[in-house]
């Protein structure tokens, strides 16, 4: 039988002498949980876990192009879409993405990340030729205007050959290098890193009636799976983000259940990238709320993600967040960061 160990996340001072590091972060944990499946979970202690499992979960993460992953990082969105369930399309030419990006830096984005298809529940699929057109003058007019790493969201090797042209350093797979298979011999010669996702179906039917066995550890054997097909092509595991896709073919226990047990996702011994921004059932649990009045329960979830050690929040609202993690952090660890 199978054991999957999530850290229980601690941020009191002092930390036990016997205590470890949570991916390197501030965090620390002394306990966990141990799942099995047809079973409860199971409150563990440190000799309980297996050694190889405390390495991966205790080890610093490798840096993203010069960014530690030691504390939170915010990866702004920039949908270059006639019909992103997000904005509506308000970034759907070249120009109007290129200043909404430039706006996401000021704010504080470590990370832009552009898309030309959108990947909203019932979307089509865009024609490799129309994406390119829609990303290529936006990844190359601010590589050329700013040294923030670009990420392209895309599951094509066509597109993601274009925008590497064009300056893109990272592909960002919604898809979990399941749909193209080119797509990740070309990142491992490139030497670039990834972001694996988990979806289940295409956008097209995703969320035609999902189920799940058990989705939080479903979705972390789907992960592991890809993590050692990406290794086995070039790509070290240092260079390999995960992400389990919420919103993507997953109902609101789905996504409740992955947000509650996102720590699990440590032991695959890679950085975590989480996006949850502006999705369907924020807007559900909220009472209606339409995407554009999402800041506060994105901010919400942010802040969840960061006390569980997530290293990568990809957002929309860049400014929110980033304020919501600055007094998040200067309350958790009682560090006004030099402010008076």
């Amino acid at each position: 039988m199978s054991d999957y160990v999530q850290p229980l996340p601690r941020h009191e001072s002092p930390r036990p002498d016997h205590a470890l590091p949570l991916a390197g972060g501030r965090a620390w944990f002394t306990e966990a949980l141990r799942h099995r499946r047809g079973a409860a979970p199971e409150r563990i202690g440190l000799e309980e876990i297996p050694e190889e499992t405390c390495a991966r979960l205790s080890a610093p993460r490798a840096p993203l192009y010069g960014m530690a992953m030691d504390r939170p990082r915010l990866m702004g969105i920039v949908n270059v879409t006639p019909d992103s369930f997000s904005d509506g399309g308000a970034h759907g030419t070249a120009q109007k993405a290129f200043r909404h990006a430039q706006e996401l830096i000021c704010q504080g984005a470590d990370i832009i990340d552009i898309g030309g298809e959108s990947t909203r529940p019932g979307a089509q699929a865009v024609p490799p030729e129309a994406e390119i057109a829609r990303i290529e003058p936006v990844v190359s007019a601010l590589a050329g205007a700013s040294e923030v790493p670009i990420s392209i969201d895309t599951r094509k090797v066509d597109v993601a050959e274009a925008a590497v042209r064009a300056g893109a350093r990272l592909v960002n797979d919604v898809s979990g290098f399941t749909y193209d298979r080119m797509l990740g011999p070309f990142c491992a010669r490139e030497g670039l890193p990834v972001c694996v996702m988990h979806a289940r179906g295409d956008p097209e039917t995703m969320q035609d009636n999902p189920r799940y066995d058990d989705v939080l550890l479903d979705v972390y054997d789907f992960l592991a799976a890809q993590v050692i097909m990406l290794a086995e092509v070039g790509i070290p595991r240092e260079k390999i983000l995960i992400d389990p896709g919420i919103g993507f073919g997953k109902k609101i226990e789905h996504n409740l259940a992955l947000l509650n047990g996102i720590a699990l996702f440590h032991s695959l011994g890679c950085p975590i990238l989480l996006g949850a921004s502006r999705k369907g059932f924020i807007g559900k649990l909220s009472g209606g709320v339409p995407p554009a009045g999402r800041a506060p329960g994105s901010a919400a979830i942010s802040q969840w993600a960061a006390s569980q050690g997530v290293q990568v929040l990809r957002i929309h609202d860049v400014a929110d967040t980033a304020q919501a993690l600055a007094l998040w952090h200067a309350i958790t660890f009682n560090d006004a960061g030099g402010h008076e």
